[in-house]
């Protein structure tokens, strides 16, 4: 009787773990179907850069038409880092103490991602860099850490090719004076950001490569600014009257700066001014005459990987199944070379 009795407890004690198993799964199937809301933290290097607010009004349009389509909501919290890497560190341990799905990133100070991944870590959120590109040993930390942005040799090599084509194609559409020699100044972003230094670079190798002959006057760091590179340009057309031919810019702000100095100093003589990243300013700029090229990144395709890279992520999914990405982690947008027409 009492083997029995051990057998039916035995049965009961069972019955009672494998209904316990369905019950917990089914729950937990419940709450995964249910996750009706997906919050995501953006902390941007700086709220008043032309191209990065472009991309979070394009992120913000992705948001409404992802709701739209899945009913799912979303919460998105984008905070203004204001050039401080200690002030985009709190903004990240707030998005960490609230909870949020996914953290996305426009560092500050590219070198000192660490921070930002030990919480994100500690809090098992995964981080969606874009634009400014943390260094590769911090990304190769964690597999939830991800990057998007362009490739800036390809900029710079699309730049130097506007100015090739247009030196190939009139010598004088640069030479202004026809002495032989193209003399330039050179409007360069942040010291440390990785683009202004490839940028420089390369856009300058293209031009050599491409056979003009260039001089360089002079150049400056313009952070990526309209009023820097308008400062250092009117400066500059007061230390070298009539000497410069040629801007050539690591971005359309300091670019579009540049042009408002050349009208404030009245200087008629046609000097071109390229820049790079296609903004709609910098778009308007080159329709108006102000700029003679730019590089545009397709600003669509940015905000969009950057969201399905977050929504994917920050939902649990299998993030390469939505979209294909480098080594896992890195997506770089395309671009293309815009001008005004060479007459």
């Amino acid at each position: 009787m009492k083997k029995k009795n051990s057998f039916i407890a035995a049965g009961i004690l069972i019955f009672c773990l494998v209904i316990g198993c369905i019950v917990f799964q089914s729950r937990s199937n419940i709450e995964k179907e249910e996750k009706k809301t997906l919050r995501i933290g953006v902390t941007l290097y700086r709220g008043d850069d032309s191209f990065i607010n472009n991309l979070c009004r394009k992120m913000e349009e992705q948001v409404k038409a992802y709701e739209k389509d899945t009913g799912i909501r979303i919460v998105l919290d984008i905070v203004n880092g204001k050039g401080s890497q200690n002030t985009q560190n709190s903004q990240v341990d707030r998005f960490v103490s609230l909870g949020v799905d996914v953290i996305c990133v426009n560092m500050v100070d590219r070198s000192a991602a660490s921070y930002i991944i030990n919480r994100a870590m500690e809090g098992d959120i995964p981080v969606v860099f874009f634009n400014r590109e943390p260094v590769e040993e911090d990304m190769n930390r964690w597999e939830k850490l991800y990057y998007v942005g362009e490739d800036a040799k390809e900029s710079a090599v699309l730049q130097g090719n506007i100015l090739v084509d247009a030196y190939n194609e009139d010598p004088s559409s640069l030479d202004l004076n026809n002495d032989g020699k193209v003399s330039y100044v050179l409007l360069e972003g942040e010291t440390n950001h990785q683009d202004s230094l490839i940028r420089t670079e390369w856009s300058i190798q293209t031009l050599k490569d491409g056979g003009v002959p260039l001089e360089k006057i002079t150049g400056g760091i313009g952070n990526w600014e309209k009023s820097q590179g308008s400062a250092w340009m009117e400066k500059w057309l007061d230390e070298y009257p009539n000497e410069i031919e040629l801007v050539i810019s690591n971005n359309d702000d300091m670019a579009l700066g540049a042009a408002d100095a050349l009208e404030r100093k009245k200087i008629t003589a046609p000097i071109k001014i390229v820049g790079i990243d296609g903004t709609p300013q910098g778009i308007e700029g080159l329709e108006s005459g102000k700029l003679f090229g730019t590089v545009q990144c397709d600003s669509d395709e940015y905000a969009s990987v950057i969201f399905k890279i977050a929504s994917a992520a920050g939902l649990g999914h299998d993030v390469q199944k939505e979209i294909e990405l480098k080594d896992g982690k890195y997506y770089n947008c395309s671009q293309i070379a815009l001008t005004t027409q060479i007459k």
